[in-house]
């Protein structure tokens, strides 16, 4: 039933209209901790399981261990969304990048301020479900907000990067909403926030134009949902193609490994009504990928791209007015003001100017697409995102779900993901692959209609609407199944349930799996028909070649994550060789013909094949045969040994690890590594455009070689369910659960990474209470 629109202040909050004012929520208040209880239970390596007899204990449980592993990140985030880090941190030092683009302190809080002053958080959050959030979710906030505040009074602070800091204060339940409410934004108006702090009007006989041709900027779009520091993998396997014929999911999502938006592993349990295992960004009260007792799922980061671009068509002489309908209609232009520390220590209040039409925030750019405001036009940011604060709601289904028939309902019922797909297996042997996430509701029709001229060519490129300004009827409306106006209704997404498998690996729903290749949606969700990235076809790959020998077991899936196969070089590794020797190069060419084609940490020829790659994958010869759409996983394949760049590319590697002193053979665990309190932990993986599944980005330093990972696989889970309630679980938290570098779960389970490891999942009553050196906090509101 569709819901009333939100409006507060008589203007669109980013761009979406909102209700009349609401009455001020508990939710602002701290809450009180009267009637909260809880148990946690640590089993190895600090995981906790959180039993507690309703939702607001279980949020209580879940906040004071979550404090407890990472007070300092999540506090971080605390003072970023309240728009305060100019204050704490001076105005020109960078956020970590967890909760938004943000460059700066400064223009992180201008735009979190901006938020937090049209107070449109607290309106969602008064809304009724399935628009605002459930009952349920109210709750887990509320209770994991006094959790952690729980934590930080009784005072056993020892991470050194927050112990004693004034900015360490206690969260309420908006806090919590908050910082949902800004990783759904991620996608849209979170990737463009200095984009959105920085834009002004022209002024005088100031000229703009764009550094783009229409053309180049069409181009361009194709990366604008590019994030190096985000990706995943996610296999799901059903009866057809498991040994036991039961169901088996990979989880393994890529994420950043130090910044605030890291993952944090735990149980939760109110006994009769959840009983979920898995994992949560920090600060969610739930587990946003896991399992139950019969149920897995994990998420990849989607190609749908949540947000449309209106351009506005300025009337002449004045840029802050524009047309609509043949009308005059001015911009709305609000001051912001935050709190910015100077170099004596004194406050300091500075303003900046925001601006928006209709149709959402102006922006001068969605990176990599260079968007001016001229005298003749402006662009409008429209976020669907920017109106949901669903994500709880959706994780709270889906850790409840027994089946993917009641995962698929959830999704659909709660509308709450922003900008992921999902994937999921159960113990029937059911696999399940959906695209169900918060996108503009352009439709192809739509688009067709109503893009502009530019927005024809980046439609067409990369999905991204660039739409009419001119026309009121060209703002995204209502569609049929929706809970919130202006997104695509949930039926027009892609999905596929199979009995032998589906996966992806951050392309399109396209081909998840090559026996049904998905045909026919709309081309903001993603494109078909096209050549995929070496990550989805060495999955594809693997998958094939593990069934080619037999059916899949649960080992069988933690050996194809870990295997660290190199599809690059196993592609043109020997082509390579075949080069360099014609190149009579000697040394570089005894040494990858020797190299075994892994990045595993002992392998030799992995780091001198990296550095040469990374360069030759911009030659547009490099392969003899072409991308195939009749071939997709094999193709495009033989390699070019002719190609004037890769051999100008193997030159410059070669020449690059000389000057650095670092040996061709060096094993890559000498050089990829990280440091923990002073150790130095080899790490396997690889980048990228290696396509390697378990992808692991680190900075390369000229004489040391890739130091500190920064991003990769993080929370990694193989589910499989084998007939009773307990499923045969193995885990793997990369970074470890702790931040903290005085907790003993700060680098175990980044050394058990390093070794291949694995944890043993403990889902069931006997199998925690088994459990070596198992700790017991009981918890009891006063």
């Amino acid at each position: 039933m569709p819901r009333p629109l939100l409006r507060v202040a008589g203007t669109a909050v980013l761009g979406v209209a909102l209700l009349a004012p609401v009455p001020a929520s508990a939710a602002t208040e701290l809450p009180s901790e009267r009637g909260m209880s809880a148990t946690i239970r640590y089993t190895e390596y600090g995981i906790p399981h959180i039993t507690a007899k309703d939702y607001a204990g279980l949020g209580y449980g879940t906040g004071y261990a979550a404090a407890k592993d990472n007070l300092c990140l999540i506090a971080q985030g605390v003072v970023t969304l309240r728009g305060e880090r100019s204050k704490y941190f001076g105005p020109e030092a960078a956020p970590d990048g967890s909760l938004s683009s943000a460059s700066t302190n400064l223009a992180s809080d201008v735009f979190f301020t901006s938020v937090n002053d049209s107070g449109i958080v607290e309106k969602l959050i008064a809304a009724p479900a399935p628009y605002g959030p459930a009952a349920e979710t109210r709750e887990i906030s509320r209770g994991w907000a006094a959790g952690y505040n729980r934590f930080l009074r009784e005072g056993e602070i020892t991470d050194p990067a927050c112990k004693g800091a004034a900015w360490l204060r206690p969260v309420t339940e908006l806090d919590v909403h908050r910082r949902g409410y800004a990783l759904a934004m991620l996608g849209a108006s979170g990737r463009s926030t200095d984009q959105i702090v920085a834009a002004a009007p022209p002024g005088g006989n100031e000229v703009r134009r764009s550094t783009q041709s229409p053309q180049e900027a069409a181009k361009a779009a194709r990366n604008v949902m590019a994030d190096g520091a985000m990706g995943s993998n996610a296999i799901a396997v059903g009866s057809q193609a498991t040994a036991n014929g039961r169901g088996l999911l990979l989880g393994n999502p890529h994420y950043p490994w130090h910044n605030g938006r890291r993952f944090w592993q735990m149980h939760q349990t109110i006994p009769g009504k959840l009983d979920v295992s898995g994992a949560g960004l920090l600060g969610s009260p739930a587990v946003n990928i896991g399992h139950t007792s019969t149920f897995a799922w994990s998420h990849t980061v989607a190609t749908g791209v949540p947000f449309s671009l209106t351009e506005l068509r300025l009337v002449p002489g004045d840029p802050t007015s524009y047309f609509v309908d043949g009308k005059k209609e001015k911009l709305t232009k609000r001051q912001v003001t935050v709190q910015v520390k100077q170099q004596d220590g004194s406050l300091k209040p500075v303003a900046r100017t925001l601006w928006r039409s209709r149709y959402g925030p102006i922006v001068t750019s969605v990176p990599p697409v260079d968007l001016p405001w001229t005298t003749w036009n402006a662009y409008a940011l429209t976020d669907p995102n920017a109106t949901n604060v669903r994500l709880a709601n959706t994780s709270l289904a889906l850790s409840k779900a027994q089946t993917t028939d009641d995962a698929l309902r959830a999704l659909k019922q709660t509308q709450g993901l922003p900008w992921v797909n999902t994937i999921a297996a159960d113990s029937r042997g059911r696999a399940l692959f959906a695209q169900i996430q918060v996108l503009p509701n352009v439709t192809d029709e739509f688009a067709d209609r109503c893009n502009s001229l530019l927005g024809h060519l980046t439609f067409r490129q990369a999905g991204l609407a660039i739409l009419d300004g001119t026309r009121s009827s060209c703002a995204p409306g209502r569609a049929p199944g929706t809970v919130q106006p202006g997104i695509l209704a949930p039926d027009r997404y892609p999905v596929l349930h199979r009995a032998d498998y589906v996966t992806n690996s951050n392309d399109s729903y396209w081909l998840s799996n090559p026996r049904q290749p998905l045909n026919g949606y709309d081309r903001i969700i993603g494109d078909e028909d096209a050549e995929r990235t070496l990550r989805t076809r060495s999955g594809l790959v693997a998958v094939q070649d593990r069934l080619g020998q037999g059916r899949f077991t649960r080992p069988d899936m933690q050996d194809l994550v870990f295997a660290n196969r190199n599809i690059a070089g196993e592609l043109a590794a020997e082509g390579s060789v075949k080069m360099c020797r014609e190149m009579r190069l000697g040394e570089p060419c005894d040494v990858l013909a020797k190299w075994d084609k892994t990045a595993d940490t002992g392998s030799r020829g992995a780091l001198l094949f990296d550095r040469y790659w990374r360069k030759a994958t911009a030659a547009w010869d490099l392969w003899k045969t072409p991308f195939d759409v009749s071939d997709p996983v094999n193709t495009p394949r033989d390699f070019n040994t002719a190609s004037w760049a890769a051999r100008k590319a193997l030159v410059d590697a070669v020449g690059e690890l000389r000057a650095s002193n670092i040996p061709l053979d060096a094993p890559l665990g000498d050089h990829q590594y990280v440091i923990r309190n002073g150790e130095r932990i080899p790490v396997g993986g690889g980048t990228e455009d290696l396509g390697i599944l378990n992808k692991i980005e680190a900075r390369w330093t000229p004489g040391q070689g890739y130091t500190e990972v920064g991003t990769g696989s993080s929370y990694v889970q193989v589910v499989s369910f084998d007939g009773d309630r307990c499923p045969d679980t193995r885990t793997l938290m990369t970074y470890s659960q702790s931040a903290d570098p005085t907790s003993p779960h700060y680098a175990d389970q980044t050394r058990l990474f390093s070794k291949k490891g694995w944890v043993t999942g403990r889902f069931c009553q006997d199998e925690i209470t088994k459990a070596p050196g198992l700790k017991v906090v009981q918890l009891s509101g006063r």
